[in-house]
């Protein structure tokens, strides 16, 4: 467990689009480009090896992209290497964080100033959701999965705790990196559990305000 005075005042940004990592959560990651190797190495060499996965989010009117300003940093928990040079690595959820200024450097990748104040809950114990109705919601997702052509480990979900559910359903789900964003930023658990429930009505709608499917 990483506790508050282990933080960095700066970390290394990894944006990719949808990837959203929550915390105590875990989220595998793939990684093989040059930039996010060298990443991978520097961040390796430090006592905390934490990495920020942050949202990048687009200008209107401009092909230029920005970041968001809150992201999650992860812990690298696990990482093997591939024959050709690639790893496969695993960061757990730590604690979410504001982009306070990105860093000028020599580093191919981002590096980040940041804060970390508001999100002291993240490394606090988990989560409860006391308003939580988990047949409906099972209920719900069930349609969900069953219109979107998805499958799950449906005794898993009936056995896994609410935070891990929620979480859980929040970085696997299809939804748009504005919508992941949204999950990310939730203040809460059960705000997060409202926002995901919105989110997938919405699709069963279609999209639109219509009903929602039965």
């Amino acid at each position: 467990m990483i506790q508050s005075a282990d933080l960095p005042d700066s970390i290394p940004l990894f944006p990719l689009p949808g990837a959203l990592l929550l915390p105590r959560a875990r989220l595998p990651l793939h990684i093989f480009e040059p930039r996010y190797l060298a990443m991978l190495d520097d961040t390796l060499k430090t006592s905390h090896r934490l990495i920020g996965m942050i949202q990048p989010r687009e200008v209107p009117g401009s092909s230029d992209r920005k970041l968001h300003a809150i992201g999650c940093s992860g812990r690298l928990t696990a990482f093997s290497e591939t024959e050709d040079g690639r790893y496969m690595i695993t960061l757990s959820g730590a604690s979410r964080f504001r982009i306070t200024r990105e860093v000028d450097g020599f580093t191919p990748y981002i590096r980040a100033d940041i804060a970390w104040s508001g999100f002291e809950r993240d490394l606090g114990a988990v989560e409860k959701d006391t308003d939580f109705d988990r047949k409906a919601f099972l209920d719900l997702l069930q349609r969900f999965f069953e219109a979107k052509g998805l499958s799950t480990d449906w005794d898993s979900l009936k056995e896994a705790e609410n935070e891990l559910l929620i979480n859980s359903l929040s970085m696997l789900c299809p939804f748009d990196h504005e919508d992941k964003q949204a999950l990310l930023e939730a203040p809460s658990l059960t705000t997060r559990r409202e926002t995901l429930v919105t989110l997938i009505e919405f699709a069963l709608r279609g999209g639109n305000n219509e009903e929602v499917m039965q």
